[in-house]
């Protein structure tokens, strides 16, 4: 089938690029994933979800763990998904428990696609979330998806296990794999940098404590992230891993002049050594020429306007 972009949304000839297709998304009510269900909405799809039990529920919404096979399994006869995204995870580096993170994000994603494979439908798409922390503080200056692993801490070893983890299902479900890099947007809790940095600027506040400033992260737009997945799963590109990225980075102290230009005044930066973690991650900048290559220019939003769009929020 044909396709050709219009605004950003590829039209199939024949219909919309996910009319009359089913999309799941798990861990729905997550950052990423709301603005992911807008970005499937508006292409056609008919966008389904999973949360915890106990979270708000709507049309289309099941609430599942993804420790629960059988549950699991239920809710994927059900929905029957064209395509699957697969976001829930705990995606805190910082998260108390080891054990939940490892649970959640290997076994539960195991669990998953072992639901999809035993499914009567075979989805023609399944995308799964890893992350750049795999890469740990890797020598080179640009990550591409080349770079030896070198995870640093429990998030990045779990993510990578799952990875390894994807690859024994690969014959069975065309898996693709996202690293995605930093990426911030309304709506990102603050116990992540960006939206703490903003929120205490549009506080007024006059004093913020932050952990090493000598990091350097690739900053994404979350709107750009969801572009990139929609675009990942419509493609479909199997056993391939990507990273998803602005291709540049940012230092603590950019990000604080740049809040500082939006805001109209300055801030007291001190660093609270509680902050600082060991095996803190120094510089993460991503390669994003195998992303381009398989759906196209991303057209990434500049950081600047990202963060006066949640200071303005």
């Amino acid at each position: 089938m044909e396709r050709v972009a219009t605004d950003d949304i590829p039209v199939f000839l024949g219909g919309r690029e996910g009319e009359g297709r089913r999309a799941l998304i798990t861990g729905l009510r997550g950052f990423t994933a709301r603005y992911l269900a807008q970005e499937l909405t508006a292409a056609g799809y008919r966008v389904y979800g999973t949360v915890m039990p106990g979270e708000e529920l709507g049309p289309d919404i099941y609430p599942v763990d993804l420790l629960d096979r059988a549950a699991l399994a239920e809710v994927i006869d059900k929905v029957q998904p064209d395509m699957v995204a697969h976001l829930a995870a705990i995606a805190f580096v910082a998260h108390a428990n080891a054990d939940m993170i490892y649970r959640v994000n290997v076994v539960g994603t195991r669990n998953l696609l072992e639901a999809l494979a035993a499914g009567r439908h075979r989805p023609t798409s399944v995308l799964l979330a890893s992350s750049a922390n795999i890469y740990g503080n890797a020598s080179v200056p640009v990550l591409d998806e080349n770079v030896p692993p070198s995870p640093a801490n429990d998030y990045a070893v779990s993510k990578l296990a799952m990875e390894y983890m994807a690859r024994l299902w690969m014959d069975k479900l065309p898996i693709t794999i996202a690293r995605p890099f930093n990426y911030t947007g309304i709506g990102q809790t603050e116990n992540f940098l960006l939206p703490k940095i903003v929120s205490h600027f549009r506080r007024g506040e006059r004093r913020i404590e932050l952990g090493n400033l000598a990091i350097a992260r690739d900053f994404s737009d979350v709107r750009m992230v969801a572009r990139s997945y929609r675009r990942l799963l419509a493609v479909a590109p199997s056993n391939e891993v990507f990273n998803v990225c602005s291709g540049s980075s940012h230092s603590l102290a950019e990000l604080i002049e740049m809040m500082s230009g939006i805001a109209g005044y300055r801030i007291d930066v001190q660093v609270n050594p509680a902050f600082v973690r060991a095996n803190d991650v120094l510089q993460l900048t991503g390669s994003n020429s195998k992303l381009t290559a398989a759906i196209g220019h991303l057209n990434p939003t500049p950081l600047c306007d990202t963060l006066r769009w949640m200071y303005e929020a």
